[in-house]
This record gives C-alpha cells, sequence and structure tokens, in this order.
C-alpha cells in the first residue's frame, strides 16, 4: 500500500469520526435546545473535521481522482456511520446498511477498475 492511500484513508477515518459526531449526536444530546445552540455547537466540531478532512484530500490528490476521493469517502462515511448509529445512537441494525455497503463496493469498482491492472 501507498502512503498517499494509507495517509487518506487514515485521516478520513479520524474526520469522519468528528463529522458524524457534529451531525447527529445533537440529535440525542440537545433535541430540547434551540437548534442554533445544536448548529454553533456542531459547527465547532466540525472545525476538526475539516482540520483533517482538508489534508486527507491534499495528499490522496496526489494519487486519486476527484471521483475516487469522494468514493473512498463514502466508504469512510458508512463505515463510521454504521457502527455510530447502533452504538451510540442505539439504533436498530437494518439490512439496508448491508445493502448500502454492496452498492458502494460496486461504485469502488467502477472508480477504481482502470487502476486495477
Amino acid at each position: 500500500m501507498s502512503f498517499p492511500l494509507i495517509a487518506t484513508v487514515g485521516l478520513l477515518l479520524c474526520s469522519n469520526i468528528f463529522m458524524t459526531f457534529a451531525w447527529y449526536a445533537h440529535l440525542k444530546h440537545l433535541g430540547n435546545k434551540p437548534w442554533i445552540v445544536a448548529a454553533l455547537l456542531s459547527w465547532g466540531v466540525a472545525l476538526f473535521e475539516y482540520l483533517l478532512q482538508v489534508p486527507a484530500n491534499r495528499i490522496g490528490y496526489r494519487q486519486f481522482s476527484v471521483g475516487q476521493l469522494k468514493i473512498i469517502q463514502e466508504v469512510v462515511t458508512l463505515s463510521i456511520f454504521v457502527p455510530f448509529s447502533l452504538l451510540y445512537m442505539k439504533e436498530p441494525l437494518k439490512l439496508d446498511y448491508l445493502w448500502a455497503g454492496l452498492c458502494l463496493v460496486g461504485a469502488v469498482y467502477f472508480m477504481f477498475r482502470g487502476n486495477m491492472t
């Protein structure tokens, strides 16, 4: 594996942890607060997402196209979101996660098939 791939995926994993909390944790903890409070707190958490996501994409762009970077991002997002949804938000496990994952496998194949030679 190459450095750009490892660095990109590692930074995107960390970035997505912040992103997922910024986007969804307020639903569990701030439901009785005005939306502006949730938005401002989420925005503060999202800053850390961007501090990791921007370098991830800059490093990744050395080796991958923008489309490939986006597909990597989506795979990472689902990989973080599913455990977050199940463990933190206590949502039930649904077969839909499997189907979404299989669709992403297809997306990865089509975005990277030219690089698989």
